[in-house]
């Protein structure tokens, strides 16, 4: 069964693994990030959302920004211990600790995603249908109801969301090739203690990213 969803926000960050310390975005949505963003508005766990395509509506445009970020995760022994009232739990982050990186981000960014959904019968119920899934999706996206908020790459980048109910198709914002490079797809979950990162070829086509043919490898 599938569905075509328009999102929009005022930045994004889709974050490239082979930069490290600062963060570089991909120049549009990987597939992993829209399959995140179709589960924030609907998830059940006999449900594997595939991403067909990605429509880039939106001219391809950069900021950079500088932030502060730490490089460290708060030990759970602090929190508890000024949650019990036993001390002040020290101190939780140092001057040193905290950081100022570069980050390049997109701006103004609108997609429209065409994914389906496959079924594993194993978590799902003889009362479960596709049906019945698309239908819950469609009313769910239709009224803007989600679990948690979706977002662009990271929480500090929000997304909004609507079907696109147009009977046209999306146009996108350039005509042409545009070849992207080594793009992450998403991660292969078979052996779920060590993940694969798998990754695909990227390339838009009159502003189209076509993820349904890609030839995906790790």
């Amino acid at each position: 069964m599938s569905v075509r969803l328009e999102v929009w926000g005022d930045y994004a960050l889709f974050s490239r693994p082979e930069f490290k310390t600062e963060r570089v975005t991909y120049d549009v949505m990987t597939p992993s990030a829209a399959r995140g963003l179709l589960e924030a508005i609907f998830w059940h766990p006999g449900l594997r959302w595939r991403i067909d395509r990605i429509h880039v509506l939106n001219p391809i445009r950069f900021d950079t920004v500088r932030r502060n970020e730490v490089d460290s995760v708060i030990r759970m022994s602090k929190i508890r211990t000024m949650a019990e009232g036993k001390g002040d739990g020290g101190v939780i982050y140092t001057s040193e600790s905290i950081q100022q990186r570069s980050s390049t981000i997109l701006r103004d960014v609108r997609y429209v995603i065409d994914a389906h959904f496959t079924m594993d019968p194993r978590k799902t119920s003889p009362d479960d249908s596709a049906d019945k899934f698309q239908s819950m999706f469609m009313r769910r996206a239709g009224k803007g109801q989600y679990f948690h908020h979706p977002y662009f790459g990271t929480r500090e980048f929000p997304a909004e969301f609507r079907l696109w109910e147009s009977d046209d198709d999306p146009v996108g914002f350039e005509h042409g090739h545009r070849d992207l490079g080594y793009m992450f797809y998403d991660f292969d979950y078979r052996n779920p203690a060590r993940p694969k990162p798998l990754f695909f070829r990227a390339a838009l086509d009159d502003g189209v990213l076509d993820v349904a043919s890609a030839e995906v490898r790790s």
